[in-house]
């Protein structure tokens, strides 16, 4: 009886430690990736919306010829708004917002490793996109574009404060988007379940990885461009300026380095969502993991080699735009690799068509139709006759949507009962897919058409008598049915909150971890860290808890870990490639700090919009004193350390733990021996002092191409 009170006692105080803050003053303290997940995700969904509702606007604005709804200058900062939320403040930050929800699910973990970074990333990115929201109630809208072309962006071409709105707040959300792929990085390779090698880890975990890094070298040198295009507009340099020796192609590199792979950037996670929802409705596994890996490698690497296909216009050399047709070419052989290991893993298993894979199929339908008109502009003489059309508007419209909206659609419908408890409705899911396929195709096929004909990209009006009145018309009825799709998932997830059939466990008898947690997942997610033996646990394993048959360190760590630590929050640390545990992390409970921090950065931001001194010093002061509190001793580190010290002086031989692997799970498990690293290669912040180094190496290396580049001399004029 003494052993159960003590057992239940270390449950209560374990699920005490892992509670998140309440209250008021809790809403700006917690940093669990799971509430800071579901406001990443509510906040990008919000912006998605209004991107969609600008964007409605502007289809029925260009519905008839010579429309009168909104004017040129409107118009331009509709255009501008609707793809700067949509590629900065919907896609990236929705996907990164699943990663931090899942990421610790599906390997077996109870969180990320660096819990204030991820709250850190959520408070900058929230400022950063209503910073540049805020330029709406100023009159000073961005309405350069969201790629901010100069010279047409420089100042003297563009005197007010519209793109300075969008140059400085677009920094704020992609410092975000970097300090959320940090994470990913070392949370992925690092903290996952005993036993979970590289070669099992979840396709979704490897497509976050994948992605991660390819933040860290895209969105890097975006940072460092927009700052000098900033400087530029502050006329402090002239890195951009033909009339004393920039030059503006140099912009068009710098954002376009960042701009293709930032296609892929979002097409890679979606790859991940729909490996998982193939394979489970298709109720095998996905065939040919290895390649599949491989495929998402290679589309990482070949994507940072395609930006010059969107200069094919500017005058380049024959044998560079040769080159980067060839690239642009080359990516569609791992994009295939991945469509037929979909289509094979649906062809040799017995598929059931839920609405989760209904969204999958139908955006792999669509982001095909997408990479067909790809290959088609990625060659130069077809390029040449569609570029700035709407074709071009078309064809990137088929691959974001079908292969990034869609997927996230479908991963909704597939893990929404998993963080809600409860499953949207089947029916209404149903209508929601169908009206949203047939509303897109009706609104973008015809763009094809209209580009085709001679429609140029980002006009406000046309004249009648050109063949584009019915084409345009179309568009905007097919616009107006997709939204009536997005409309419907929102009163579908309504319902399903307030009244919704029970999900269970594992509605969909899925194979990876998180179906083996309550649905909402506890706080701590995994108060029993599972042993994984297999690439599918759930469907190849008959326990998840240690066996004898385990080796020895996965099986002890899984019974240290048992509801323990109890005082203090702490995960577990594996070796990269094999899964074996290596180390203790001590994970912060709650702090301000983030939330204050991010209140000192956009502080600085504005001071760089107002140009007054003061404000900059009142922003900088909150940061560094953010940046004191951040790194003050915290009292469940000493704790943490007292606990561990203690366990090794009580037999275990160089911080492992000595339990027999054939010993059965103690009731109250004994005290946790692995060692609680600092600053060694175990600890995570060595790992993460790597990615700051990646960053920073990038950074310079950006700067170092840009001094080059203007060294070779001003760009040639392309012959008219």
């Amino acid at each position: 009886m003494a052993d159960d009170a003590a057992a239940e006692r270390r449950k209560r105080e374990f699920e005490e430690t892992w509670d998140a803050p309440k209250g008021l003053l809790g809403v700006f303290q917690v940093i669990d990736n799971i509430p800071i997940a579901v406001r990443y995700m509510a906040t990008s969904f919000a912006f998605f919306l209004i991107g969609g509702a600008l964007a409605l606007v502007m289809r029925l604005q260009l519905a008839r010829p010579d429309g009168t709804v909104l004017d040129a200058q409107t118009y331009n900062e509709f255009f501008t708004m609707h793809g700067t939320t949509m590629m900065f403040l919907f896609v990236i930050p929705f996907l990164e917002a699943f990663a931090n929800y899942l990421i610790p699910l599906l390997n077996g973990t109870r969180d990320l490793p660096f819990p204030r970074l991820t709250a850190l990333s959520y408070w900058t990115y929230l400022f950063g996109g209503i910073y540049i929201y805020s330029s709406f109630l100023f009159g000073a809208a961005p309405d350069g574009g969201w790629f901010a072309y100069v010279p047409l962006n420089l100042k003297q071409y563009s005197p007010g404060h519209n793109m300075d709105f969008w140059d400085i707040g677009l920094s704020v959300a992609e410092v975000a988007a970097i300090g959320a792929a940090a994470e990913m990085i070392v949370g992925i390779l690092r903290m996952r379940a005993p036993g979970m090698s590289l070669n099992r880890m979840p396709l979704f975990c490897w497509a976050l990885l994948v992605t991660s890094v390819m933040i860290v070298f895209a969105f890097t040198p975006l940072i460092v461009g927009t700052a000098m295009l900033e400087l530029d507009r502050k006329e402090m340099t002239r890195f951009f300026d033909a009339r004393y020796g920039g030059d503006p192609l140099l912009w068009q590199h710098i954002f376009w380095v960042f701009g293709h792979p930032e296609v892929y950037i979002m097409f890679v996670p979606a790859v991940g969502v729909l490996t998982h929802v193939v394979q489970t409705f298709a109720r095998r596994p996905v065939t040919s993991y290895t390649l599949m890996v491989l495929a998402l490698l290679a589309t990482a690497f070949i994507s940072f080699g395609l930006w010059v296909h969107h200069m094919f216009t500017t005058g380049l050399s024959p044998v560079g735009m040769g080159f980067f047709a060839a690239a642009s070419m080359l990516i569609a052989i791992p994009n295939g690799i991945q469509l037929f290991g979909w289509i094979t893993t649906l062809w040799a298993g017995r598929p059931r068509w839920r609405t989760p894979l209904l969204f999958g199929v139908g955006g792999v339908v669509i982001f095909l139709l997408g990479g067909i008109t790809g290959v088609m502009v990625a060659a130069v003489p077809f390029d040449w006759q569609v570029h700035d059309t709407f074709f071009v508007v078309a064809h990137f419209h088929y691959v974001l949507i079908g292969g990034v909206l869609f997927p996230i659609f479908a991963g909704l419908y597939y893990w929404i009962p998993k963080f809600s408890g409860h499953l949207l409705g089947e029916r209404l899911g149903r209508w929601n897919f169908w009206t949203m396929f047939v509303g897109f195709n009706v609104a973008f096929f015809p763009m094809h058409l209209s580009g085709l004909r001679g429609m140029p990209r980002r006009v406000y009006s046309y004249p009648t008598g050109l063949g584009l009145d019915v084409l345009n018309l179309v568009s905007t009825v097919g616009a107006g049915i997709f939204a009536v799709g997005v409309l419907l998932f929102l009163v579908n997830f309504a319902r399903s909150v307030r009244g919704g059939a029970p999900a269970g466990r594992d509605p969909w008898e899925g194979d990876t971890l998180e179906w083996s947690e309550a649905s909402p997942p506890e706080n701590a997610q995994f108060a029993r860290i599972p042993v994984v033996r297999s690439r599918h646990p759930m469907w190849e394993q008959e326990t998840l808890l240690p066996v004898p048959e385990d080796d020895a360190d996965v099986a002890d760590a899984a019974r240290q870990l048992d509801h323990a630590p109890s005082r203090w929050r702490g995960s577990l640390v594996v070796g990269v490639l094999d899964g074996r545990p290596l180390a203790l992390a001590h994970l912060p409970r709650k702090s301000p700090w983030p939330f204050v921090m991010s209140v000192g950065f956009t502080i600085v931001f504005v001071a760089a919009l107002v140009e007054i001194g003061w404000v900059f010093w009142v922003g900088a002061a909150v940061t560094l004193v953010a940046l004191a509190g951040w790194f003050w001793p915290l009292d469940t580190e000493r704790v943490a350390i007292d606990e561990l010290y203690a366990a090794r002086g009580e037999g275990a031989r160089g911080g492992q733990a000595t339990v027999p692997a054939d010993a059965p799970a103690p009731a109250a498990p004994g005290p946790v021996r692995l060692p609680l690293p600092v600053g060694d290669r175990s600890s995570n912040g060595y790992w993460g002092t790597w990615v700051l180094l990646a960053i920073i190496f990038v950074s310079l290396g950006t700067l170092v191409a840009s001094y080059v580049y203007l060294g070779a001399g001003p760009s040639p004029v392309p012959a008219a």
